[in-house]
């Protein structure tokens, strides 16, 4: 038997939380192919089997802290062990109902165990998805790492059966033969007395690891600073009509899609020069000032929003801010990001408007002293040149620790980013 231990977690960090079990015992593993995915205070950790074999003893359970280094689980050697799944991979019939359903598992709770079973491994919110769809999860095609299913995956899955499902039968029923007078209700007619009442259910879900650690930082954060948050809005024409007109050679030249990002990342850059200390970190008592800007971007992950970092913002292009938040984006979502992903950072920018928010106000992450936050682009009637017309606006709003960043820096620091977003030709020549 050879031990699987947990793996070095990163500096400072010496222990996890046991998050899931991705293989249980009896099944086959390969070597390198996870077991069980652990939950730091940052990120989610996979763990490998250090060789190809059959799972054997598992000795922590979900739920449990488990120090760098600790013995959680046993494999039993032999490559030979992997064989019985691959040939029932083999031998299954092809589906004749299409992708993401069989006749055999369309309404059977324990598909996702016997797909589990088969090799593949479902995250908690996958599985979920899986049971209320009634879906066969071995027939949808995983775009994760390693193949493995998003929740999007199947839901997309979900989505296409419900489009390809046949129409129900909505012609009138004929009418039946008046009731004789006096005459009592058959029993398939009568309503029970408790029709029209829905039973009330609660659940209860532990909080993750990460989770319990955002709730705590972003308590801290309130707690320790004083946090003060100043808005303006932007006149975003000139940017999506740049957009629009350099999009297809953009894409075409770099292999990327010019986003928004791109452009508030630059802005940013372009107004902490002139306003360094929002740049900057409170140290006991003593101001850092950062002559570089990492850029920590909140992006969604499956168990929260998570903020990895762009390093050396301010010297980037937009083609490569555009692919280092892409790559963000891919591996929040497929669960691999790392640890170094995350570390450091010296300003923030959150964009709610991709959900729609209207307006916010974000709370800084420490030890930073400034967050950005980016909403939703509508049109709005405003003044131009005495004349009311629509224009695309967006509100900005800019919290920010006022134990070190005075109302005139941050109102100064948002109508520079104005400026540079209203001119985009601002962010070329340096203004």
């Amino acid at each position: 038997m050879t031990d699987v231990t947990v793996p070095a977690l990163g500096e400072s960090i010496t222990e996890a939380t046991l998050g899931e079990w991705l293989k249980q015992p009896g099944d086959p593993v390969k070597a390198d192919e996870p077991v069980a995915s652990l939950e730091t205070d940052k990120v989610a950790v996979e763990v490998p089997s250090p060789v190809a074999g059959t799972m054997g003893e598992q000795l922590a359970a979900v739920g449990d802290t488990v120090a760098v280094g600790a013995v959680i689980a046993r494999v039993e050697e032999g490559a030979a062990a992997a064989a019985p799944a691959e040939a029932a991979k083999a031998e299954t019939p092809v589906n004749p109902a299409g992708p993401g359903e069989t006749p055999a598992t369309r309404d059977d709770p324990t598909a996702p165990h016997a797909a589990e079973s088969a090799g593949l491994t479902l995250s908690p919110a996958v599985r979920r998805v899986v049971l209320e769809h009634h879906l066969d999860p071995s027939r949808i095609k995983g775009t994760g790492k390693d193949g493995r299913l998003t929740k999007d995956d199947v839901l997309a899955a979900a989505k296409a059966q419900e489009t390809e499902a046949p129409k129900p039968n909505l012609a009138p029923a004929p009418p039946s033969a008046p009731a004789k007078a006096g005459a009592q209700p058959q029993a398939k007619d009568r309503v029970p007395a408790s029709a029209g009442t829905q039973e009330r259910r609660e659940e209860r879900v532990r909080m993750t690891r990460l989770r319990r650690t955002i709730a705590a930082r972003l308590k801290e954060a309130q707690n320790t600073a004083a946090i003060l948050t100043t808005f303006n809005d932007v006149d975003m024409s000139a940017v999506i009509e740049a957009r629009a007109r350099y999009k297809d050679l953009f894409e075409k030249k770099h292999g990327i899609r010019l986003g928004f990002m791109g452009f508030f990342v630059k802005a940013a850059a372009l107004a902490a020069r002139d306003v360094p200390a929002v740049n900057a970190s409170l140290d006991g008592d003593e101001i850092v000032y950062h002559d570089y800007l990492d850029v920590s971007v909140a992006v969604s992950a499956p168990g929260g929003l998570v903020v990895p970092v762009i390093r050396d913002a301010d010297k980037m292009s937009f083609a490569e801010i555009e692919k280092a938040i892409a790559d963000f984006g891919r591996r929040a979502k497929d669960g691999s990001l790392t640890m170094e992903d995350m570390k450091g950072g010296t300003f923030t920018i959150s964009n709610g408007g991709v959900f729609g928010s209207l307006l916010s106000t974000p709370i800084i992450n420490p030890p930073q002293s400034a967050v950005l936050g980016m909403h939703r682009i509508e049109e709005r009637p405003v003044v131009k040149d005495g004349q009311i017309v629509a224009r695309p606006m967006m509100y900005l709003a800019l919290s920010y620790d006022h134990r070190l960043i005075d109302g005139r820096e941050a109102v100064t620091f948002l109508v520079r980013m104005k400026e540079a977003l209203e001119d985009p030709t601002r962010l070329l020549i340096d203004l």
